[in-house]
This record gives structure tokens, sequence and C-alpha cells, in this order.
């Protein structure tokens, strides 16, 4: 990568951007709208020497300035609130307004010196509001349908009527992702190549594409950590701790959990591998999260070498 000579904080609200530029130490804020963006791209172009931006994911409210810093040929990197939050803690940092939070990601950024990434282009990003809205009516489905027993009688006829008004929006949405998927030749094939394994259903291989694109770029360890189905290491001294798995990307998770209890009934070989775990006295939690990590490892080699999946 280009060697990056200012770092660039954004702390992004609705209403503006506040900025705090390092090593200069100069802060400034700008109108979340056109012009801002604008004029904020302008006078980071200006600097003598590559900057790199980073802004915290907000939901939807940093998108549009990082899209216009991105075409502006600046580098972006949209990173965990957490990480940022976790960072200022450590340092000290305690107070909080819009003009602290934009130095704090700006020391965040010369100190971690977090990795760009390229954006999702606009089919990329139509799919993952797909994917994403699917998950949300989903979400309110289940909700409803805890309340059935709830509710009182005269009330329930609504209650089925929005239940049913949900089944048609996501049957729908699954119609949307679904021509999403077979309209682009790169994701029909990955779609084809995920299809072939036991197990994995439209819906996991949905978000997969959308939201997983490292999916085939990186090593099985990697992969497995991006996820957050990783062991992670709670040692010190002579104590060993238990491992676990934290942080990752959640909503694949969650996905990929459900994926994994399909696999080990009708998958040979996670079936396979979870009853010799399963034999060797695990606990029953801890197998599903290593037939999860297997899982992803093996869909990972199979969108890698662009073979489909064979049973040994």
């Amino acid at each position: 990568m280009t060697r990056i000579e200012h770092y660039v904080g954004i702390d992004v609200s609705k209403a503006q951007l506040d900025v705090h530029l390092r090593p200069e130490g100069e802060a400034f804020a700008v109108a979340n709208d056109e012009a801002g963006i604008a004029a904020l791209c302008a006078r980071l172009q200006q600097a003598p020497g590559p900057c790199l931006a980073v802004l915290e994911a907000t939901g939807a409210l940093q998108e549009r300035a990082a899209a216009a810093l991105c075409a502006a040929g600046i580098f972006v990197a949209v990173v965990n609130p957490r990480q940022v939050r976790d960072f200022a803690r450590a340092t000290g940092r305690l107070a909080k307004t819009d003009r602290l939070d934009a130095a704090a990601i700006a020391a965040f950024a010369e100190a971690v010196k977090p990795e760009p990434r390229p954006l999702p282009d606009e089919a990329r990003k139509a799919l993952i509001d797909r994917v994403t809205r699917r998950r949300q009516l989903v979400e309110m489905r289940a909700s409803e349908k805890i309340r059935r027993s709830q509710i009182a009688p005269k009330l329930r006829p609504s209650l089925e009527a929005h239940i049913a008004f949900l089944d048609r929006e996501i049957a729908a949405l699954d119609d949307e992702i679904g021509t999403s998927l077979r309209h682009s030749p790169a994701w029909r094939s990955e779609d084809d190549l995920l299809a072939s394994v036991p197990g994995v259903g439209p819906v996991l291989r949905a978000a997969l594409i959308a939201k997983l694109p490292e999916l085939g770029q990186l090593t099985r360890r990697q992969i497995a950590a991006l996820v957050g189905v990783a062991p992670i290491n709670r040692d010190s001294g002579q104590m060993r701790g238990r491992r676990v798995i934290a942080g990752g990307r959640a909503e694949l998770r969650t996905l990929l959990y459900m994926a994994a209890l399909t696999a080990i009934r009708c998958n040979p070989m996670l079936k396979a591998f979870n009853a010799r775990l399963r034999a060797a006295g695990k606990p029953a939690k801890l197998a599903i999260t290593a037939c999860m990590r297997k899982l992803i490892t093996i869909l990972n080699a199979i969108i890698r070498t662009k073979s489909p999946w064979r049973c040994a």
C-alpha cells in the first residue's frame, strides 16, 4: 500500500462531519450533505501526501461520505466503533464530544493503521440491502409469532394479517435476491459452488456472497477469525483458560450456526466429524462450534479452488 502521510478521523452525525487531521492537529467540521462532503474531499485532495480517512460504522450515515472520499481517490477505512472506543479508553480519553471523537478516531488511525478496503459497488450494495432487509423482516415475523399466545383474541386477526404480509414480503425479497445472484455470472458461479455443499441453503449463500467478499481470498484461519468462529486463547502464566469465540460478523455467524445444525444431519463429512467430537466427550455446543468452523473453511476452500464439494 502507498505510504500514508496524513490520517483523518471523521466523526459522523446526521447533520455534520467533524474532522481531525493528524499529524497537523487541524480540526474542522462540514455539513453532512453533498456540498459539505464535496468540500471535504477537495480539502483532503490538496494535502501534500496520501491520506487515510477513517470513519466508524454507524448504520448508513457514513456511507455517502465514505463513497465520495473513495471516489475522490482517498484511502478509506470503515471500522468498528468499539475498536475506537476501547482505544480511546486505553489512552485515557474519557470525555466525549463529536470533536473529541474525531480526534480519537484520527489517533486510532495513526496508531493502528487499519487497512483500507474497497467499498462495495452499487450491485453488491443493493444485494447487501436486500439481505439485510430480509433478516429484519424475519426477526419481525418471529416476534409476531411469539405474541400469538399473548395477544387478546379480538386482536388476533390483525396479528395474523401482519404475519401473512411479512410472509409475502420475505418471499418477494427471496425472489429478488435469487434474481440478483442469477443475473451476475460471478455471483451465479459462487452460488452454484456453495450450493454443492449439503446443508448450505439459499439464505446463507446469499449472505456469504453479499457480506463476505473475502471468502476464498484468505487462509482457513483468517476466514474463521473474520467470521468469529476461531477459538480465542485465555491463558495467563500456568493458567489455561477455556477457549471461546468472540467478535467477527455476528449475522454470518448466526446463519452459519443454523447451517451447521442442518449439515451435521445431512452432510456425511460434518456428520462424522460431529460424531467423533461427541464420542470424545466434547459438549454439544462445542462440537457445533467446531462444525461451524469446519464448514466455513470448506466453503472458503471451495470458492478459492473453484471446485464443487465432493465427499471424500
